[in-house]
């Protein structure tokens, strides 16, 4: 049996085990089967991996695409600079094993983008700053598109607050992408705060969260024309692109 899985927390959020289970029946690949793993500490994977030596595949999600670096012994390139890994692939060896960080992320977020992007989306907002943040960043420069981070708290003089997005920053920017956890299911009465009014219809707001597939964010943004996109699309390339990399 081959075993694959999910680790965070926590985990009432995930559609991970849902969509392989699912896959799992459709393609009646009966040896393989998909758990999660809902941890309260990042030092519990190699615990998890001892104790489960037909685990041979991981996701990783909130809050641990970052953290989860420092336990593996190889990371692809694009995850590496990014800092952000949430596909591991284990090989075990007698009693070790080897662990090999992607970020899958970048993919599904790359392609489900390109299919809405216009020649006016040349800038953008990335709201938080997180490991999904750090994904985003990567896609937005690779296509030369210039952005600024929001945060509660910024760190330094390139990363604006809530409180400096203007009408102005709003309309400057026709490309608004939310990675924090603002809006995310049992809290669907948050959003983001930004002037909406600024937003028209050249405008895209993409939100990571699937769960519910229009957050507030996304209904407000609906409300003034714009593009929106939720977060499915992205998970569901993303974790087809974890399976390739495990089934290699």
């Amino acid at each position: 049996m081959k075993k694959f899985g999910l680790i965070g927390y926590p985990l009432g959020h995930s559609f991970s085990k849902d969509y392989f289970t699912l896959k799992f029946e459709r393609e009646q690949l009966t040896d393989c089967v998909y758990n999660n793993y809902p941890i309260e500490d990042i030092c519990q994977i190699r615990e998890i991996i001892a104790h489960n030596p037909e685990l041979v595949g991981l996701n990783v999600t909130i809050p641990y695409k970052q953290h989860v670096i420092t336990f593996l012994d190889d990371i692809d390139s694009e995850a590496a600079e990014i800092g952000a890994v949430n596909t591991i692939k284990i090989k075990h060896n007698k009693e070790a094993f080897h662990l090999t960080g992607y970020n899958t992320d970048i993919y599904g977020f790359e392609k489900s983008l390109l299919e809405k992007l216009k020649p006016e989306h040349k800038a953008a907002l990335i709201l938080g700053t997180g490991g999904a943040s750090k994904a985003v960043a990567h896609i937005l420069r690779k296509h030369g598109i210039i952005f600024r981070y929001v945060s509660r708290n910024p760190k330094n003089d390139e990363m604006f607050s809530y409180n400096d997005l203007t009408n102005k920053v709003v309309r400057d920017h026709k490309l608004i992408i939310n990675t924090s956890p603002l809006g995310m299911h049992p809290h669907i009465e948050e959003f983001p705060h930004l002037p909406y009014n600024a937003i028209g219809s050249e405008h895209i707001l993409y939100d990571l969260i699937y769960n519910p597939e229009k957050t507030l964010f996304l209904a407000k943004g609906e409300q003034q024309k714009a593009t929106i996109i939720n977060g499915l699309s992205m998970l569901y390339i993303q974790a087809e692109k974890s399976w390739e990399i495990w089934s290699s």
